[in-house]
């Protein structure tokens, strides 16, 4: 009798010890929920960010709300996430900046597979090269000649040490051994504001930043890192054109949260994601924000993540190690 009341009152002590997310996972979400963005606002990654993290908010009834948690090139709001209690509570807007490129540059403490639940494909934008037109440059072949007759290193600005635009644009310096000074700033928000403003001159970013000021004349695009020229932009020529078939690539962002999430909760958010894809307003708001993107499963995704994991942070880990020179 007293070894059954003595496994009775484990038992009970046990399932008292169990973390409040699991017993709480079937009603969630019943307050609101915090999506991290790692870098300042105004980026590819805030612009998509917000615009799913509106359509949660009309999805599950309660409100997704934005936080921008930049710093550390991406590490400071991503370690934050990984850290957090996996109870659905706390999101991050993952991908290639924060997951890809910026832990193989910077030695962050997170690992990018192991210590994060991947819950959904979100899409991006690709990278484009642009100039302000005070430089007098019209071409990426007038740039690379600009650079190769500039030994000191042509200053340019990306959203950040670890981008895809900071990776791309070394990728770019390494290949033709040219020297490139990388202004570094928080975002792309603040990056742009000088860009267009003529105090750096050229610029590695997502479309979707440079968009409305290419629009508006304020800056030049002269290359784009899709596979294909973009229909808005048809005169407009590709990476892949210019010789540098390796470059296809966007700044894609993914739906994240804490290692050992609930899978009802990711199977919840990742249907809520991919049918978001289906709603006139989203379609409508990534399009303006030239952000292509796909439906993905839990497992696709995070086999995709672990795919451009083994492509990029090699690149990226050469890169950082050739900065230190």
């Amino acid at each position: 009798m007293r070894r059954a009341i003595s496994l009775m009152l484990a038992t009970t002590l046990a399932v008292l010890a169990l973390p409040s997310w699991s017993a709480s996972a079937a009603g969630w979400p019943d307050k609101p929920v915090r999506v991290v963005v790692p870098y300042a606002a105004g980026g590819a990654n805030d612009l998509v960010g917000r615009v799913f993290a509106d359509q949660l908010s009309k999805t599950f009834g309660q409100q997704f709300f934005v936080e921008n948690r930049s710093g550390g090139s991406g590490t400071i709001g991503t370690e934050a996430v990984a850290r957090a209690a996996p109870d659905g509570y706390t999101l991050i807007i993952s991908g290639m900046p924060s997951h890809v490129l910026s832990p193989a540059m910077n030695h962050a403490s997170f690992d990018p597979m192991k210590d994060f639940t991947h819950i959904a494909y979100l899409g991006g934008p690709p990278n484009v090269f642009v100039t302000h037109p005070s430089l007098g440059v019209s071409t990426f072949q007038e740039l690379l000649a600009l650079m190769k007759r500039t030994p000191g290193g042509v200053q340019y600005v990306s959203p950040g040490v670890g981008s895809v635009g900071n990776t791309v644009a070394e990728y770019i310096a390494d290949k033709e051994h040219v020297k490139l000074v990388h202004i570094i700033y928080r975002g792309g928000g603040a990056a742009i504001q000088d860009l267009i403003a003529g105090q750096v001159k050229v610029g590695s970013m997502t479309l979707s930043t440079t968009l409305p000021h290419i629009q508006a004349g304020k800056l030049k695009a002269i290359a784009v890192s899709s596979d294909k020229r973009v229909p808005e932009f048809p005169d407009l020529p590709t990476l892949v054109e210019l010789g540098y078939p390796d470059l296809v690539v966007r700044t894609w962002y993914s739906l994240s949260g804490p290692a050992k999430l609930p899978r009802d909760i990711v199977d919840k958010l990742n249907a809520a994601v991919n049918k978001a894809l289906d709603v006139a307003d989203v379609q409508n708001r990534l399009k303006a924000e030239m952000v292509q993107t796909q439906a993905m499963t839990p497992d696709q995704i995070t086999a995709f993540m672990q795919r451009e994991v083994d492509r990029w942070a090699p690149t990226a880990r050469r890169i950082a190690e050739q900065a230190k020179k």
